[in-house]
């Protein structure tokens, strides 16, 4: 079970809290999955050709 603890302000309301480090990667882990499969879901609906992944390489380390 997970222990919270909540920053309180001067008038005791809730405004943060303290979870465990491993907590807080898993929830940065799923939050970047969850990105990457809105951005999937988005390109899947894209009706464009796709390209070979040599040249969106080279296209990338050129735009950087």
């Amino acid at each position: 079970m997970l222990q919270e603890n909540f920053v309180i302000d001067k008038k005791g309301k809730k405004i943060a809290i303290q979870i465990p480090i491993r907590v807080y990667e898993k929830l940065l882990a799923d939050s970047e999955e969850l990105e990457d499969i809105k951005e999937y879901r988005k390109a899947k609906t894209h009706k464009s050709e796709p390209i070979p992944f040599d040249q969106a390489f080279r296209e990338i380390e050129v735009g950087l």
